[in-house]
């Protein structure tokens, strides 16, 4: 891919604006899914690293580290497989590069891929119901955190307890939301720093508690040491490839910068915690039984410790909902919604909240949506192998303004409103990565046929691109948006 910049202009990265009111920490962010002018451009791209970092310096890490020893995998092989699943983290590093030439969210880029009305599908799919899911799983951990702590202060867990615990957890969020992109790259350097310090100490006591010379009461070999390695993977990717929308938090960077230099602070703000936190899970289950995550953790931190960890824990999953219901609000705007981007954030945040509650107090449905969201993989997947193939075609050149128009004299109407090499492509790889996917609610015959080995990733990832690419080269339509 070019690194080229898509409009040259005699601004230099190095010496970034400062932030305007419209994009100030102090202030609600006025911008949406509209342009963002060059005179309101600013930042560096080193500025993203804290930005996925804090996110990422989270507990769920430590769960799937755990999760890959349950598997049956070796302490190495687990390593193999979270360090093989983090390199998946330069996708979407390399779709945050197309934020600063196009000045627009990933939410609207994809217009170019999909066309007008068949972006809407693809943003209500793939960029909210898939992220108020997400809200609603996280902010239920949170909540049972919380009310675990509040437990060691002697209050009981009642339903009003609980209520109010996920409440006050959704407020603190949506606060960061609402007033959006200045808050969360002024917010998230010191808590990234912080939220490594405290993770840090804990790994500390783990790493002094691991059993290093840990190996499965019966060692995988063969296709079932494949199958396990290949679902490591998968589980340890699933996390950076949700990230379909990395282009909302790099909008603002000015249209100069280098889609490489996005793409490294992007990486490398996603893969050091990954990896760190990921392993750190592994060991711990290398020593302990971590069925129950946080009581396992436990067993190895002092009890003045275990309180500040598992008030991380919370911080951390504000964090990660907080740029969660951001880009979830941009979607409901680029789906067709006529509100402000405040507005759509808390309207996200209200559904969460209800699920969360439901799910708490009423019926626990959120272990299904949970199972379900295995299968997500096999639209995020194809999706972002789409975006990368159109980022490529178009060598990164988007012409924002041109994007936000949505009449039917766009160029990005394409055939009534669809762009059919989006469309086919995205849909065939979404086809083939179900057919090779292997989870616990569903086994494709590709998969089952290679007695279990899940390749819906890789498939979904190759396939979409080599289709899209195909077809673009050979359609009048698709020439004519470039």
């Amino acid at each position: 891919m070019s690194d080229r910049p898509p409009i040259q202009t005699p601004a230099r990265t190095e010496e970034p604006a400062r932030a305007t009111a419209a994009d100030s920490p102090t202030r609600v962010e006025t911008h949406g899914i509209d342009y963002i002018p060059s005179t309101e451009r600013h930042g560096r791209p080193r500025d993203l690293f804290a930005v996925w970092a804090a996110p990422n310096v989270n507990f769920l890490a430590v769960v799937i580290g755990a999760t890959l020893i349950v598997l049956g995998l070796n302490l190495w092989q687990a390593l193999a497989a979270i360090v093989i699943g983090n390199v998946f983290s330069i996708v979407t590093g390399i779709v945050a590069g197309s934020g600063p030439a196009a000045g627009t969210p990933s939410e609207v880029i994809t217009r170019a891929m999909y066309g007008i009305t068949g972006n809407r599908f693809n943003v209500a799919i793939a960029g909210w119901l898939i992220s108020v899911c997400y809200l609603a799983i996280n902010w239920a951990a949170a909540t049972t955190v919380l009310v675990g702590l509040l437990g060691r202060l002697g209050v009981p867990p009642t339903a009003w307890t609980i209520a109010v615990s996920a409440i006050i957890i959704a407020a603190v969020t949506m606060v960061i939301s609402v007033y959006g992109h200045g808050l969360i790259m002024r917010l998230y350097q010191p808590l990234a720093l912080v939220l490594a310090l405290i993770f840090a100490v804990m790994a500390f006591f783990v790493v002094s508690g691991a059993h290093w010379d840990f190996a499965p009461a019966e060692p995988l070999s063969g296709t079932e040491l494949v199958a396990m390695m290949a679902a490591g993977i998968a589980l340890v990717a699933s996390g950076p490839l949700s990230y379909t929308n990395s282009a909302d938090f790099s909008r603002y960077l000015p249209s100069a910068t280098r889609v490489r230099d996005v793409a490294l602070w992007t990486t490398l703000g996603m893969v050091i915690p990954g990896i760190l936190a990921t392993f750190v899970g592994s060991l711990a289950a290398s020593a302990v039984d971590m069925t129950s995550p946080e009581a396992g953790l436990e067993r190895f931190l002092p009890a003045w410790f275990a309180p500040v960890f598992l008030l991380s824990v919370i911080i951390g999953t504000i964090a990660n909902n907080a740029m969660t219901a951001y880009s979830s609000g941009l979607a409901l705007q680029a789906v067709g919604i006529r509100l402000p981007r405040s507005r759509t954030v808390l309207l996200d945040g209200t559904v969460g909240v209800a699920m969360t509650l439901f799910a708490l107090l009423v019926w626990n449905f959120l272990d299904s949506v949970s199972s379900a969201l295995q299968l997500a993989v096999t639209i995020l997947a194809p999706v972002m192998g789409v975006y990368l193939a159109d980022m490529l075609w178009r060598r990164n050149r988007y012409d924002g303004p041109a994007l936000a128009e949505t009449s039917r004299t766009s160029r990005f109407w394409f055939s009534g409103g669809f762009h059919v090499a989006g469309t086919v492509a995205v849909l065939a790889g979404i086809a083939c990565s179900l057919m090779c996917s292997a989870t616990l609610v569903f086994v494709g015959p590709v998969a089952a046929a290679l007695s279990g080995v899940d390749l819906s990733m890789p498939v979904g990832l190759i396939v979409p691109f080599v289709v899209y690419l195909v077809m673009v080269r050979s359609s009048r339509r698709s020439k004519e948006s470039l």
